[in-house]
């Protein structure tokens, strides 16, 4: 009787499972790091030294350029060497066992392991200084910092979120002198958000092309 299947048939098929069982863990993994919600959203993050928002920004009033160097001329938007932190510190509260790591990280030089709240993929390209040239005030992203005891991520930071803001700028965009205002966008001020996508030749027909996020 002539044999039908070849010999080996049954590993080709077992393997050939193995081969689709990867590549549907692989898809899931990128189907939820493109769609899904990254961890730790709305959480508080541990740092090296509690650096509150609500009281530098909220009552002492410092601008997010103070610290944040790098947001208008650079992708990342930089966090503060410690000479920053010790412009102050050096005379206020110096003595507080919560600045502690602070003091000594400027004694010795070595610089403190800041935790990033507000972290993309590798293959995620984000630039801090083309969104805040078009007019993206930071609260769009980063929330009422200004209330935050603690740092936390209040956006998903997922590909649904970044598309829609991308399909609907006008929602995001402010007066430049605006950018870093810690105010919520007024949703009835639709008129002034498509006239600023205009000024700002921001082209609607680009930002959902691959190419922009991915490179």
């Amino acid at each position: 009787m002539a044999q039908i299947f070849h010999p080996r048939s049954g590993l080709y098929a077992k393997l050939a499972w193995l081969v689709l069982l990867v590549a549907a863990v692989v898809g899931v993994a990128v189907w939820r790091s493109a769609t899904g919600e990254p961890n730790r959203e709305d959480e508080a993050v541990e740092q090296p030294v509690p650096f509150s928002h609500q009281h530098h920004v909220g009552e002492v009033g410092l601008d997010c350029r103070y610290c944040h160097g790098g947001v208008e001329k650079d992708a990342f938007a930089g966090i503060p060497p410690v000479s920053t932190c010790m412009t102050c510190h050096s005379q206020l509260f110096t003595d507080q066992p919560l600045l502690a790591p602070l003091v000594e990280s400027w004694r010795s030089g070595v610089p403190l392991r800041w935790e990033r709240v507000h972290d993309l993929p590798d293959f995620v390209y984000f630039d801090h200084s083309i969104h805040v040239a078009k007019g993206v005030g930071c609260v769009s992203c980063h929330g009422r910092v200004d209330r935050m005891p603690l740092m936390r991520r209040e956006a998903s930071l997922s590909m649904k979120w970044c598309l829609d803001c991308h399909r609907h700028p006008e929602e995001a965009v402010r007066p430049r002198d605006q950018v870093f205002a810690l105010r919520e966008p007024d949703p009835r001020d639709d008129r002034l958000g498509m006239a600023l996508v205009d000024a700002y030749r921001i082209d609607r027909r680009r930002l959902t092309d691959c190419s922009v996020c991915h490179r």
